[in-house]
């Protein structure tokens, strides 16, 4: 049915609750960021409404707030690179070597140490940014081929909507394997790596969307869970806002709702499908076919090769049981 463990995925991410807190403390800086600049651009824009007649304050405050949210995102497009560095890469570090038995130190000091091993694969944050978004680049040409199996069949539009849905946990988490891959490689090349990383899932496709079925279940079941309890104290918000801004109940407890999935749900999920391709790409080595492919259908994957040119990265903290390419 599935190549990994829910029990082990959830000690994995216990074992790393100092990464789950920090990503609870991220994401509700994100939530409670919102929550404010829309309240504060409501606000300024009831206030600027009454100088004009009619419904102008309710429409004042409905433009302050989507003003309010526009700015967060901007924000966090602009600091997105930071979030991977800080919240993501690392936390992948500390869950593959758990993976492969290695000791981590508890509290704060197993964020230094994971992070460390991210500096000496990396170097600075824009380089592992900049491959973050090559792999991430990969991705989508792996789902346009995938769509591609299917797209052509009569009658299949439901098929393809779930398909697609699966394909999102399947591929949507690849970058963050990619990265453990990366940092498990050790005197490797990051980007020669990456590319023997995605190499080895691609010639694997079937079994890790086979697991993603499953792992996908358990993301949808957990975070519709969330969002039922979150969404009774944000329609006793939205009775409280005015007007046209009762809508932003509903919409804060959606952002909740991912924030939470992204803190608690999503190192499951990163767990389950570390465990998965060690199992899938165990004995091998990447399939020069595959890459020929990869190479034909993805710049970004070009890419990934004319980086192999750099320096090589440092030797981190962090070693793996073997390598797999």
């Amino acid at each position: 049915m599935w190549d990994f463990s829910f029990a082990a995925s959830f000690r994995l991410v216990l074992r790393t609750w100092p990464f789950v807190l920090l990503r609870l403390v991220v994401y509700a800086a994100i939530c409670t960021g919102f929550a404010v600049s829309v309240g504060l651009g409501a606000g300024i824009g009831w206030s600027v409404g009454h100088l004009f007649a009619g419904d102008g304050p309710s429409t004042g405050a409905m433009i302050g707030a989507l003003g309010g949210f526009g700015l967060v995102w901007a924000i966090l497009w602009w600091a997105r690179q930071y979030l991977v560095y800080i919240v993501k890469a690392g936390h992948v570090a500390a869950l593959d070597a758990l993976l492969h038995g290695k000791e981590l130190p508890t509290g704060s000091d197993q964020i230094a140490y994971a992070t460390a091993a991210v500096n000496a694969r990396f170097l600075a944050v824009n380089v592992l940014f900049g491959i973050d978004l090559l792999i991430r680049g990969v991705v989508r040409a792996l789902v346009g081929m995938l769509n591609l199996l299917t797209g052509w069949i009569p009658g299949m539009r439901a098929l393809n909507a779930f398909v697609n849905a699966v394909l999102k946990i399947a591929l949507g988490l690849v970058d963050e394997i990619i990265l453990a891959y990366i940092i498990r490689r050790e005197g490797t090349e990051p980007a020669e790596a990456a590319r023997d990383g995605l190499v080895l899932y691609a010639q694997n496709a079937g079994a890790m969307a086979r697991n993603a079925v499953w792992i996908a279940l358990m993301e949808y079941a957990l975070a519709a869970v969330i969002l039922l309890i979150l969404l009774g104290p944000a329609l006793g918000l939205a009775i409280l806002l005015p007007g046209g801004l009762s809508g932003f109940g509903v919409v804060f407890a959606f952002i909740a709702a991912w924030a939470l999935k992204a803190a608690l749900i999503e190192p499951l999920s990163i767990a389950s499908l570390l465990q998965a391709y060690d199992i899938a790409i165990d004995g091998q080595t990447p399939d020069p076919a595959w890459t020929a492919r990869l190479d034909g259908a993805s710049s970004a994957f070009r890419d990934l090769a004319a980086r192999t040119a750099g320096p090589r990265g440092a030797e981190g903290p962090l070693s793996a049981r073997g390598q797999a390419g």
